[in-house]
């Protein structure tokens, strides 16, 4: 008599995404009623996303649909994973080899792409980012091309790109038109907010767009390519007060000087370095931290979850900076880390259910959606313009060296577990929180800001 072993599938609640989502709306929508900046100006703006003059509006609205366009792209790019590699016939050690091309493709050539952008500016560098996306596009809309192992090094290499170049541009633009520093801020959070929405769009497109038909999944590639070609166009024929950035007479020294000797840079250098690992290594270890042992579950419906979380936690960021605020800047973003920290270290050191995973990975994302704007909002207050592009792709180089460090070790020659790498993302997380409140210790207030507030 043969033995009949059941599979029991963990099903998400339906509740959990109107949940999070209307908790993410609610934070957007009533964010005017019980601001100070709106209290006090009663004819002022009644939404975050009309604020600003003329000329910065409309520009920061076009900016924001770019920068939406471009997420869509990225999340089109990367959304099926291994399943793409499946399809091309890739076992695990090719996966990895693939994987770490791209991430060596992040860390070379790419640690030099944010000097070219400091040097020839934002938006040459936007559109360059652009045209990256264009060709992987073009080629993965080709079946003969699609497991082209260039594609993942281009790729790579478009999204080290894209890292800085989009925040260089409005940080610029901001300083031209000499905007209050309150209407980049809120900018930095809208910036996260859109491209978590963005993402679980791209996710809805590919689903609409793909099949088990290998021509239909040619299709995404193709609508990407499209995208790119649209916000090329955009973005030349977008009005704009930004020039080629200025020859820096010595960038070499200029970068040594704010940036690798100022203690203060080079705390929010190992703090964005360190979210950009963990982030990373949750890329890589989530689907199969969820389903160990065997068990089963539909990741696809899981992760939009996590986005929507994130979408939470940057719709907070206004709620938490100010001097309306419970708690000092550093202080909140001291908070974020150490929370995001420990919901790795219990994935990290404890087996869990897929449930209590699904509720401390999506407590991981929104921590980071807090984090990423606040990070934003401390390089504008302690780096100069002309090298946020450099210090970004440093921060971002040394990540990209544990990730690829990591992938060989872990994926090919499987000497390090997933639960160790875990762990090490976890201690990263609470040592730059404790860096962040070194930080706040450390603030001087004359140079806390010197731009006009």
């Amino acid at each position: 008599m043969g033995v009949v072993i059941e599979r029991e599938e963990w099903a998400l609640t339906p509740l959990a995404y109107p949940l999070l989502a209307a908790a993410a709306l609610a934070a957007v929508l009533l964010l005017p009623y019980f601001s100070a900046r709106t209290t006090t100006h009663a004819a002022g703006p009644s939404s975050p996303f009309d604020v600003g003059a003329g000329p910065f509006l409309r520009f920061r609205r076009t900016f924001l649909i770019l920068f939406s366009l471009a997420s869509v792209v990225e999340g089109i790019q990367s959304v099926f994973g291994e399943d793409e590699f499946l399809r091309c016939g890739l076992g695990r050690e090719k996966m990895a080899a693939r994987l770490a091309s791209a991430a060596a493709a992040a860390l070379f050539p790419g640690a030099i792409s944010g000097v070219i952008s400091d040097k020839i500016g934002p938006r040459r560098a936007c559109i360059f980012y652009w045209v990256l996306q264009l060709a992987v596009g073009a080629m993965k809309s080709f079946s003969a091309l699609r497991c082209a192992w260039i594609n993942n090094f281009i790729l790579s290499f478009a999204s080290s790109v894209f890292y800085f170049c989009f925040e260089t541009w409005l940080v610029v633009e901001h300083e031209k038109q000499e905007q209050k520093q309150d209407l980049l801020f809120d900018t930095f959070w809208l910036m996260t907010f859109f491209e978590s929405v963005s993402l679980i769009g791209s996710q809805e497109i590919t689903n609409m767009l793909v099949s088990d038909d290998d021509n239909r999944f040619l299709f995404p590639y193709a609508f990407a390519a499209t995208l790119s070609v649209v916000g090329i166009l955009y973005i030349r024929n977008t009005s704009s007060t930004t020039q080629h950035a200025s020859a820096i007479g010595s960038y070499q020294k200029s970068f040594s000087a704010h940036v690798l000797r100022d203690k203060r840079v080079l705390i929010l250098v190992f703090a964005q370095a360190s979210i950009h690992f963990a982030v990373s290594a949750f890329w890589f270890l989530w689907a199969p931290t969820i389903v160990a042992d065997g068990r089963y579950a539909q990741l696809s419906v899981i992760y939009p979850c996590f986005l929507a979380s994130r979408m939470l936690g940057s719709a907070g960021f206004p709620w938490f900076y100010g001097a309306t605020s419970p708690f000092h800047n550093e202080d909140s973003l001291t908070i974020a880390y150490i929370g995001a920290g420990l919901a790795l270290s219990v994935v990290a050191y404890d087996y869990q259910e897929i449930a209590a995973l699904v509720i401390l990975f999506c407590i991981f994302h929104a921590c980071v959606g807090f984090i990423l704007p606040s990070l934003a909002r401390l390089r504008t207050m302690y780096l100069p313009n002309e090298l946020r592009g450099g210090m970004m792709i440093f921060s971002l180089s040394l990540a990209n060296a544990a990730t690829l460090v990591f992938l060989f070790q872990g994926a090919q020659r499987r000497s390090v577990a997933n639960s160790t790498i875990l762990s090490l993302a976890s201690y990263g997380l609470l040592g730059a929180g404790a860096c962040i409140h070194m930080l706040r210790r450390w603030r001087k207030h004359t140079r806390q800001n010197t731009r006009s507030l």
